[in-house]
């Protein structure tokens, strides 16, 4: 994110123009949800010239407004979109264009505003790869730049072994070293998070809910934190040994779910966001060039390593793995782990082919 420097004044044409605009999208928001279309060329010809006329907004202000509420009664066209008068503008190089790294010029109700912005130092040397729209958003009274930048994907190595990572909820992710990024903290914080959640919904003021969507946001960031912690430490591990990083094909986890997870554990199954720790691996691997590989996820919980028996028995308890035929035992995510491992090390030197042809990244074994 980029912070916006405006005087009193033009901080205030801010407010003035966001306040606006999204009156226009909660009223378009009536439009689409009445006509049951998300189709953006179809609600533009019918709101477009009233919304321009009755909200004062720019021609390019209007389309991108119809444009936002489109795109969020796509999303869930059972319910009509609805737009606090704070959210964010979403700005195209139509009505935004940079100053060099010290001003942004952009469109407002009073039209353009060149308006400082600050820069990190690590923002300044990525400025010149931005790419696409940009959200103006306000946060506590300031007004910041969302910003995409393109960043540059090294070329993958040629891997040398292989790190299997099992991803869980007790412990969110561990490896086949068997280091443990352990969930208690993040099941200690939900736990309360769900108690104060349940107080604030049976109060039912307006206070209330003002709380329970800050508790919301705030959740989300904890979670977003700690799955970007752990994705970094797998990464930085798996390129300082120049290995390759194996996961389970997780896609469709919350369907599996309903059939394999006990009662009071589907709560904190559903809850957590594996697939975002997945995403931030995956991303994150491509930008540091690190090789990443799917595996099929059937039976790695079951299986023993060492004579390869597979049996439901295998799992005495939920954290806890003992082979039923040659004794092995030791806790079952590690034992997950290896397993996922050693899918792939069977295949390496199969895999390290393919690394060498980057249209095949990322791929599945299995």
């Amino acid at each position: 994110m980029v912070k916006l420097d405006p005087s009193p004044e033009q901080h205030k044409m801010l407010c003035e123009t966001m306040e606006r605009f999204n009156e226009a999208c909660n009223q378009i928001a009536e439009t689409a949800f009445a006509m049951h279309s998300a189709n953006k060329v179809e609600i533009h010809k019918t709101v477009y010239y009233p919304v321009r006329e009755h909200f004062g907004l720019s021609s390019q202000l209007t389309v991108r407004a119809i444009s936002k509420v489109c795109e969020a009664y796509k999303r869930d066209k059972s319910i009509k979109p609805e737009f606090r008068l704070d959210g964010a503008i979403v700005y195209d190089q139509r009505i935004l264009s940079w100053k060099g790294l010290e001003k942004v010029s952009l469109i407002t109700l009073h039209g353009r505003q060149v308006i400082p912005v600050r820069f990190g130092e690590y923002q300044k040397a990525r400025m010149d790869r931005i790419r696409g729209q940009v959200d103006l958003i306000l946060v506590k009274g300031v007004f910041y730049l969302c910003v995409v930048v393109e960043v540059p994907e090294e070329t993958p190595y040629d891997p040398r072994g292989v790190i299997g990572v099992d991803l869980g909820i007790k412990n969110l992710a561990v490896d086949s070293d068997g280091e443990v990024h352990s969930g208690e903290r993040i099941l200690s914080v939900r736990a309360k998070s769900d108690a104060l959640k349940a107080k604030l919904q049976s109060v039912g003021t307006k206070s209330a809910k003002r709380h329970l969507r800050k508790l919301s946001g705030k959740m989300a960031r904890f979670a977003r934190d700690t799955n970007h912690c752990i994705s970094k430490t797998l990464i930085t591990k798996a390129k300082d040994t120049l290995s390759l990083i194996s996961l389970e094909d997780l896609e469709g986890i919350g369907n599996r779910t309903v059939r394999t997870v006990q009662k009071s554990q589907r709560h904190n199954h559903s809850s957590w966001s594996f697939n975002q720790l997945r995403e931030f691996v995956t991303y994150k691997a491509a930008i540091a060039g690190v090789p990443l590989v799917y595996i099929d996820p059937a039976y790695t919980s079951q299986e023993c390593p060492i004579c390869h028996c597979i049996s439901k028995s295998n799992r005495p308890t939920r954290d806890e793995f003992c082979c039923t035929c040659c004794g092995f035992s030791g806790p079952a995510d590690n034992v997950a782990a290896l397993n996922i491992r050693a899918r792939v090390e069977v295949n390496l030197p199969i895999v390290a082919r393919f690394f060498a042809q980057p249209q095949a990244l990322p791929f599945r074994v299995g």
